[in-house]
């Protein structure tokens, strides 16, 4: 009596059942990955590492992730990464002031980490962590403001071209690059500007529990190393990100080594097309109007 062998149709169906269930498996975890990056199902305590690298023009992504961190009760710190020479004035406040939030009404500890640079709105944001880790060669410091505007007003008259502006004030066009600025306007201008100084100066001396007559006599704009920062009460630490995330969890009163995390990068499709272009087309950037930056002038 002969043995009996599977059915052959019966066995591809089998394999193609069981290629189709490895598939599906597959695409749900690529699509979990793709859409929830961040998904962690671990219950251990843990310190968190957010990025703040680059020029800051927008705060939204750091506010979400450093909300994020500071509603999960298993983050016990946070590791702000500072590589930036700062940027807009309004994004390093909404920054900062985050930050101060999540010390002060989530008893969350926060460390600040600076890179190769942590400058202008960089420092403002450093300004508002428990400590402040740097290393000897970081740049830092540069406390203070800037507004750059350009006046095309000679430019239009050679090539023949006239500037109609109807205004419902007298200084409504403060700052055109079609006139010339007089007195006046640079007057309002710089008011505005110190003002806006005098705010950062108040931060870094709350930050770092230093008298304003202090810090306004660094905030001139000049930049120190890490280890001046140091020495000028500026910085608490020397050391590099591994430094301050050993500092975050001693400081947290974590034992042994801290588990870290931090946020995936999110690939967009917008990101590939404008890496795409910015190889083609230089990035070529015209400001219009008046804006006011925390940022070191490089």
């Amino acid at each position: 009596m002969s043995e009996e062998r599977p059915d052959p149709p019966r066995r591809r169906s089998r394999l193609r059942l069981i290629l189709w269930t490895v598939s599906a498996a597959l695409v749900l975890l690529f699509l979990i990955n793709v859409l929830f990056p961040d998904l962690d199902f671990s219950t251990e305590e843990r310190i968190a590492v957010l990025r703040v690298e680059g020029v800051i023009l927008d705060a939204q992504q750091a506010l979400g992730e450093l909300k994020r961190y500071g509603d999960n009760p298993l983050v016990k710190a946070i590791v702000v990464r500072i590589d930036s020479p700062g940027g807009g004035v309004v994004p390093s406040q909404e920054i900062h002031d985050a930050v101060k939030r999540i010390r002060d009404k989530q008893n969350k500890l926060v460390i600040a980490s600076m890179g190769t640079v942590a400058a202008s709105g960089g420092y403002y944001i450093a300004a508002a962590t428990d400590r402040i880790v740097a290393n000897p060669g970081t740049l830092t410091g540069s406390i203070g403001v800037i507004m750059e505007m350009a006046n095309v007003e000679g430019l239009m008259k050679k090539i023949g071209v006239e500037s109609v502006v109807i205004k419902s004030g007298a200084h409504k066009d403060l700052g055109s690059p079609f006139r010339a600025m007089n007195l006046e306007d640079r007057t309002i201008l710089q008011n505005v500007m110190d003002d806006v100084h005098s705010q950062f100066i108040e931060a870094v001396a709350a930050g770092r529990s230093l008298e304003i007559k202090d810090v306004r006599a660094l905030a001139d704009g000049r930049i120190f190393t890490g280890r001046q920062a140091k020495a000028a009460k500026l910085v608490d630490e020397l050391g590099d990100l591994n430094d301050a995330i050993k500092l975050a969890a001693d400081m947290a009163g974590l034992e042994g080594e801290p588990r870290v995390v931090e946020p995936r990068k999110r690939f967009t499709i917008r990101d590939l097309i404008e890496g795409q272009v910015g190889r083609i087309i230089p990035n070529l950037q015209l400001e219009t109007g008046i804006r006011l930056k925390y940022l070191m002038a490089f």
